[in-house]
């Protein structure tokens, strides 16, 4: 089965997951960093700049789920990789969205992540200790009891461990586990160069030990907090929630901080680019096809005015780089053009990103930050995949687009930008309008000028002048003297569905001008097999195989056997659930499981 493209789901809803990953390609030291319903990210330290898979390549991967041990294997698609040095060596970070998986590895996925929260391990409690642990966690996280140092490093080493309780009466025990877990880095951070080793920011120390030695161990950052022995339930329970909240906080800053390297490591080679056509997705290029002329004739009627737009359309047809020839064509082209992806970030970090923050705003700000808005000042902000930010950001959007005032996170001084404003999505908004998951009053601003960008195969005139751009580029880029496209790769280049649009195309030029020979012209043998089988890749149009849909096929179930197993009680059924009884009255009245009184 497929998962559709459209049916993606915010970032802010990644669960952290750390576990080894097999990768075919291969890819060595492949650990994952958070899962959701469409896709993983990864981290790993390849040996070569070309090992493993690369953007828009596929990728089958192969790992077992911390919770029962349950073994899947997926393909999916790079979406975007990162490599940076580091350590003398080089760390890759990597984004994949799932594509065909088993049926059978589809339901483990959906059970995972409708079952999964928080998990954390609590050691050396006695029965007493036990009982209030479970009681101060009840509903918001899944505790895991060890009895001995080693069971305490093997449920960390699983993967899946958001805090660490150390309990119990013994002292120097629970003493000698804190000294040992300091020097745990390697299982933590498995590549010796990817998230932050943050182990000891996540220990809540709940065993005896003097005052002096427990400050001792705070201020050399053994541990995150110290309740005291027996704390109040309460304590206990915003101890741990507050140390997984900042566990995940401290991974997304990581990814944030590899994304920004990213995006301006992409800034700076579309600036060395020739200016014109479509940028890096077709340098210089003159459209044949009425389609794309249509769009350059908007582009070019709406680039002088300070409106908002809209570009929607597929992944790959280039509307980042449609966004970079409005800003040229502006009157704003000497003044910044800032991008940001609004699914790369979860909302704290995005909002900080976009508006700025005061230094102590939260944990991690230690110092201020103008935000994109404020360095976009005068120019153009390019607002990519849109419709992955929550309704409390799109308020905040919605007020910048009406009056050009901001303020950053923590602050209270306003500030005026003058910033034109291009969005992107490749959903339809006015659907996510209709479903409620976009605000109604931003899809109306932005929707002010809209521009359809056309998939690739609604515009084949297009491919043979993208081709020989392409040809060029990669020319100079790999040093290669191919000398254009042959007529049989041509055609095989005209009978292809392209479902990865000019950003597919662009990888296949690229893959055969690296294989051909010197002063070659491009033929069918160096295309892949995918297009001279004519294979395009099919999405399930129900969506039913999806595993977005599996997943709300098994949370209706569990929820429906809660409910009859309690009575219909919705509090006792979100007791065995481990869930929020708010949270489960939602959900239960979106499935038609439950009506208020």
């Amino acid at each position: 089965m497929t998962r559709p493209e459209s049916q993606q789901v915010p970032r802010s809803e990644r669960k952290p997951l750390y576990v080894k990953v097999v990768t075919q390609p291969a890819l060595h030291g492949c650990w994952s960093v958070n899962i959701s319903e469409t896709g993983i990210g990864l981290i790993a330290t390849p040996r070569r700049p070309s090992e493993g898979p690369h953007e828009n390549e596929p990728v089958e991967m192969a790992f077992s789920l911390p919770d029962t041990g349950a073994h899947v294997r997926v393909h999916g698609v790079v979406r975007w990789r990162h490599d940076t040095a580091s350590g003398g060596g080089t760390v890759a970070a990597l984004g994949i969205s799932f594509g065909a998986f088993d049926a059978a590895d589809g339901v483990k996925l959906a059970r995972y992540l409708a079952t999964s929260h928080l998990q954390v391990v609590a050691a050396f409690a006695s029965d007493d200790e036990s009982r209030a642990v479970r009681q101060a966690l009840d509903g918001v996280a899944t505790p895991h009891f060890a009895g001995t140092a080693d069971e305490v490093h093997a449920l960390l080493t699983r993967g899946d461990m958001a805090a660490l309780l150390v309990c119990g009466q013994d002292e120097s025990r629970a003493l000698a586990l804190v000294e040992s877990l300091a020097e745990l880095r390697a299982e933590v951070d498995p590549t010796g160069a990817g998230p932050p080793s943050d182990l000891a920011s996540r220990i809540v120390y709940c065993a005896p030990a003097a005052p002096e030695r427990l400050v001792a161990l705070f201020n050399t950052g053994r541990i995150y907090r110290a309740p005291g022995a027996w704390p109040d339930p309460d304590a206990m329970r915003e101890a741990v929630l507050q140390a997984g909240r900042e566990h995940g906080f401290r991974t997304e800053q990581w990814r944030m901080a590899l994304e920004l390297e990213r995006n301006l490591l992409r800034e700076r080679a579309l600036a060395q680019a020739p200016v014109g056509g479509m940028g890096r997705h077709g340098e210089d290029v003159g459209f044949r096809s009425p389609p794309m002329q249509r769009v350059m004739e908007m582009v070019r009627l709406v680039a002088p005015h300070r409106v908002a737009v809209l570009l929607q359309g597929e992944t790959g047809t280039g509307k980042e780089v449609l966004a970079r020839i409005l800003h040229r064509l502006s009157g704003r082209g000497d003044l910044p053009l800032v991008v940001q992806d609004c699914g790369a970030l979860t909302e704290t970090l995005l909002e900080s990103e976009l508006f700025g923050h005061v230094k102590g705003a939260f944990t991690g700000a230690v110092s201020d930050h103008p935000g994109l808005f404020v360095l976009a000042n005068g120019g153009t902000i390019f607002l990519d995949e849109i419709e992955n930010t929550t309704p409390n950001l799109q308020a905040k959007l919605l007020r910048v687009l009406e009056t050009g005032d901001i303020r950053p996170v923590g602050g209270t001084q306003v500030r005026h930008v003058d910033v034109r404003v291009v969005a992107a999505s490749n959903r339809d908004l006015g659907e996510e309008v209709r479903t409620g998951r976009f605000r109604a009053d931003l899809f109306y601003r932005l929707n002010s000028f809209t521009i359809d960008i056309p998939p690739l195969r609604e515009r084949p005139e297009d491919i043979p002048e993208l081709a020989r751009s392409f040809v060029e580029q990669f020319n100079r880029s790999l040093k290669r003297s191919a000398t254009g496209v042959a007529p049989d790769a041509d055609e095989v280049l005209h009978g292809y569905g392209w479902p990865g649009n000019v950003r597919e195309l662009r990888n296949v030029v690229e893959r055969a001008v690296l294989l051909s020979r010197p002063g070659e012209m491009l033929t069918r043998r160096l295309l892949p097999p995918a297009l001279l089988n004519n294979a395009v890749p099919r999405a399930d149009p129900t969506g039913d195989g999806s595993l977005r849909a599996r997943l709300q096929q098994v949370e209706r179930e569990l929820i429906r056997e809660a409910l009859e197993r309690h009575g219909g009680v919705l509090r006792r059924a979100a007791v065995a659930l481990g869930m929020d009884p708010v949270t489960l009255g939602r959900r239960a009245r979106r499935h038609g499981l439950w009506k208020a009184e």
